[in-house]
């Protein structure tokens, strides 16, 4: 790029003088359109909890989830994600309360369609919520039998569909998931309903408070790196997103976000498709922590949210999402 001019007759810090100069030259920005607030969701009637691992973010009974869809609602956040809490003596070896079309997910599906008929809502399509082991798929001769575990994942994505979610989202990693859910859905006749695909999610150490939330921590056997990317490697994202999206994926997902900024941007500026990224729970946690102990200022959160867009995300599952939309509110 050629630099064209030369200090004292360009000087960059005019255009930076005041506020409502930097926002008319700002390059992004960040509104309550990009924002898509994960829920969880616990067994039990009248009651809201604390999670311990993520301050600030809490489980909601079914019947109690319209004191957070009201405020969702309010600040026009268009999208939700749901994310369940299963109860231990539910939870077997192949994750069939994922099957049940009374559990958690299709439950709260209902309400939300019914009481809040304009807020999208996403759902993941994996085991782990539901297996006694906290893998994603099912174990066959002591290994994540991928081909097997898709069996079961058709079946969970297709009962998602009918009790009314408008993304499904497989998260669980498995080879030729997405292919074999699409044409279950279109078989179906879900034609409208989007994939959004975890096609890039490295086996992180940032996810432990989000599997604390959903129960999964302490049942983990191993760990998942025999289907989640290697967080060393960067040029395998080609494949993955290629895959998924010749097999049918809408959007795709970088999972973790903040420490992948390189893995947003090498997507969209190689494949111009919708990128969303996830502040994971982990990532989450960091900066929650950081303000509350008063080492950051809430502007970091602003901060953290437009890093995705600058990297060139189109929207961020965040739980900071209700904060953020109150503070585009307010300014």
């Amino acid at each position: 790029m050629k630099i064209i001019g030369s200090y004292p007759k360009i000087r960059l810090r005019r255009l930076r003088k005041s506020k409502w100069l930097r926002n008319i030259v700002s390059e992004n920005d960040i509104s309550n359109k990009d924002l898509i607030l994960p829920i969880f969701v616990r067994e039990g009637k009248n009651k809201i909890e604390n999670i311990k691992s993520m301050p600030g973010i809490k489980r909601y009974t079914v019947d109690k989830l319209p004191s957070i869809l009201k405020q969702v609602k309010a600040l026009k956040i268009p999208m939700i994600a749901l994310f369940p809490l299963t109860p231990n003596n539910k939870k077997d070896n192949i994750g069939s309360e994922a099957l049940n079309p009374n559990n958690l997910i299709c439950r709260s599906l209902k309400l939300v369609k019914k009481k809040f008929p304009n807020i999208g809502v996403m759902c993941d399509v994996a085991l782990d919520p539901y297996t006694s082991h906290g893998h994603d798929g099912i174990f066959i001769k002591n290994k994540i039998d991928n081909d097997e575990t898709i069996k079961i994942l058709i079946k969970q994505a297709l009962l998602q569909a009918k009790m009314g979610c408008d993304v499904i989202a497989p998260s669980d990693m498995m080879d030729g998931r997405v292919g074999a859910i699409r044409k279950a859905l279109d078989k179906e006749n879900f034609l409208d309903v989007c994939i959004l695909s975890y096609a890039v999610k490295y086996a992180s150490t940032y996810y432990g408070p989000f599997r604390d939330a959903v129960g999964s921590k302490s049942k983990l056997k191993g760990d998942k790196k025999t289907y989640q990317m290697d967080y060393r490697n960067s040029f395998e994202i080609f494949r993955e997103v290629g895959l998924d999206l010749k097999e049918g994926a809408d959007m795709v997902m970088v999972k973790p976000g903040m420490f992948y900024l390189d893995i947003i941007n090498k997507i969209k500026n190689n494949f111009n498709i919708p990128v969303l990224a996830y502040q994971v729970s982990g990532e989450y946690s960091l900066i929650k922590n950081g303000i509350q102990n008063k080492i950051l200022k809430e502007e970091s959160i602003i901060e953290s949210l437009l890093s995705f867009k600058r990297a060139g995300a189109c929207a961020v599952i965040t739980y900071f999402a209700i904060d953020v939309a109150k503070m585009i509110k307010t300014n």
